[in-house]
């Protein structure tokens, strides 16, 4: 029986995702939205350890600042490698499928990063695991936006942006004890047990069902089409993927600008020690939890643009309030504040791409538009650092709150689509860009 004969009778015998998009979430989309935020959590966890990691690193290989520093930069080459290839791939032979093999190469070359015995080796290993890192953010949000019913579908994918956070929070939490009880060692020996969940999520889960008739209507001999392409169809779609990127590209810069210079601004304007520094971060970064889950359930209610607008408005108006703020219990709340609105919208890209693009595309899109975003977004730290070198910190914030105008402007360029049926865009005019 072929992978595809497999996947329907899965879907007919209730063993896979239930046919129709019912309000009813069924044990197959937990299941699914579960696999995909395990993933995306890995995400998070890898790219907050290297960061905790890196002086020990550094220490014990012999390493110079200038590679120490590139190490980081490899990781970042090597999930944008992984965001096109593993997207691609996921859109040719399935979701479950290849979400798998990319949490198995995370998994495994974070585990061999611990065997590293100098420079090369090592930016190997983080190159490939960022590889399967670059591809768990696109599949993951495909296969929860397939896996849940539309009228809760920004739900299930916020529920994947969550897994982030929870990851940046595991790194936080587990780093200093396992260094100091194992070394930098045992933090990479940790990122293995993700590759026996997503074995055991392998056998268990089916295909969702709109990849599951996209694959039928392939094989039934409709032009096979090159996923890239279908990111610039027609005018339509070019338009919308310009605003997508715009959009992603400001949540990530506002994201990396805040907490990369966030316990600095808090140490040297307000004078609070590292330890409370990384309280304070902390609490932000529990809003941006909050925020995500809101910001899912306002999305389902009254719909994709209006609940960016609502966001967008108070990520600006919270930033700059923030910067203006002096006493320490004001920046303590006004940090949770400005956590829930500067990165709740984090869950609701996943279901205004899904929403935007063929089945025969979607993990593509989510990977290349979002990866894009993230590129962009690696240049906040530098951008911050001289804002902040010429006015200071708090006008480097004011600059970060300013930016969210130019993302409400971007909306207008995207269609709202809560509640359609993902495979309606089937239809549409993207049968030109056949490959």
């Amino acid at each position: 029986m072929t992978n595809d004969e497999t996947n329907t009778q899965a879907v007919r015998d209730g063993t896979g995702p239930a046919p129709g998009d019912t309000e009813q979430v069924t044990p197959y989309g937990r299941k699914a939205v579960f696999a995909a935020t395990l993933g995306y959590a890995m995400d998070g966890y890898d790219l907050q350890i290297l960061g905790f990691a890196l002086p020990a690193i550094t220490l014990s290989l012999g390493l110079s600042t200038t590679e120490a520093g590139l190490l980081a930069t490899i990781t970042l080459i090597g999930t944008v490698t992984g965001a096109l290839f593993f997207g691609a791939l996921a859109d040719r032979f399935g979701r479950v499928r290849v979400l798998t093999y990319s949490i198995l190469l995370f998994a495994i070359f974070t585990a061999l990063t611990a065997l590293s015995q100098g420079f090369v080796a090592m930016s190997v290993f983080r190159f490939i695991a960022g590889m399967g890192i670059g591809g768990e953010f696109g599949i993951g949000m495909a296969l929860a936006a397939e896996a849940f019913p539309a009228i809760k579908r920004a739900r299930a994918t916020s529920m994947v942006g969550v897994g982030f956070q929870l990851g940046v929070l595991l790194a936080a939490v587990l780093s200093a004890p396992v260094i100091t009880l194992w070394g930098w060692q045992g933090l990479f020996i940790i990122g293995i047990f993700p590759a026996i969940v997503a074995v055991i999520f392998r056998l268990r889960l089916a295909e969702p069902e709109a990849f599951v008739r996209h694959r039928q209507a392939v094989g039934a001999g409709q032009v096979k089409q090159n996923p890239f392409a279908l990111l610039v169809a027609d005018r339509r779609t070019l338009r919308t993927s310009i605003g997508i990127v715009i959009i992603c590209s400001i949540q990530n810069f506002g994201y990396y600008g805040i907490l990369t210079w966030l316990p600095t601004y808090l140490s040297k304007q307000l004078g609070l020690s590292m330890t409370k520094s990384g309280i304070w971060t902390a609490v932000t970064v529990l809003g941006m939890i909050a925020g995500i889950m809101i910001f899912g359930q306002l999305a389902d209610r009254i719909g994709r643009r209006r609940s960016f607008w609502i966001f967008q408005a108070g990520a600006c108006v919270s930033l700059f309030v923030y910067s203006q703020l002096t006493s320490p219990t004001a920046v303590l709340f006004g940090g949770a504040v400005m956590g829930v609105f500067a990165n709740g919208m984090l869950g609701g890209y996943g279901a205004i791409i899904a929403e935007n693009y063929p089945t025969a595309a979607r993990a593509t899109a989510q990977n290349v538009l979002f990866g894009i975003g993230r590129g962009v977004g690696g240049l906040a730290p530098l951008a911050v650092a001289l804002v902040a070198g010429w006015q200071g910190f708090g006008a480097a914030l004011g600059f970060l709150a300013l930016i969210y105008i130019i993302d409400m402007i971007a909306m207008l360029l995207i269609p709202d689509r809560r509640g359609a049926q993902l495979d309606e865009e089937v239809s549409r005019s993207y049968q030109g860009a056949s490959s």
